[in-house]
């Protein structure tokens, strides 16, 4: 069985609340249950990793929530995140919120969703 969630957020619109939701909730549920869980920002849904960005996003009218604190509460949970390569160099450098821990390329999040002991959710 596997032991690893690998959620990889690429097309995912960054600035729709309705899409955010499932993929924080399940990743900081997976780490709750003791599963290394590790969230990747690629694509247009990398703009999540810029500082700022996440925060000015609210997850309900009816709600103060913005997805930086879902993803605060997942980063508390356990979760690792980290952003692709060219995310990163072509877009904001060093102007990433602090949970990112790692910047990785093409090449990482194909070598872990190829593990026999990762699953793999994309959104």
């Amino acid at each position: 069985m596997a032991d690893k969630l690998l959620v990889v957020l690429a097309n995912t619109d960054p600035s729709n609340e309705m899409e955010l939701g499932a993929p924080f909730f399940q990743a900081t549920v997976a780490a709750a249950l003791d599963y290394h869980v590790e969230m990747v920002f690629t694509g247009q849904a990398g703009i999540l990793a810029q500082r700022g960005f996440a925060a000015s996003i609210k997850m309900s009218e009816h709600d103060e929530k913005t997805a930086y604190d879902l993803l605060r509460d997942a980063y508390a949970a356990g979760v690792r995140f980290k952003v692709c390569t060219p995310t990163h160099d072509t877009a904001w450098g060093e102007a990433l919120i602090p949970e990112i821990e790692e910047v990785v390329g093409a090449a990482y999040v194909i070598g872990e969703a190829m593990t026999d002991n990762t699953v793999t959710f994309t959104y």
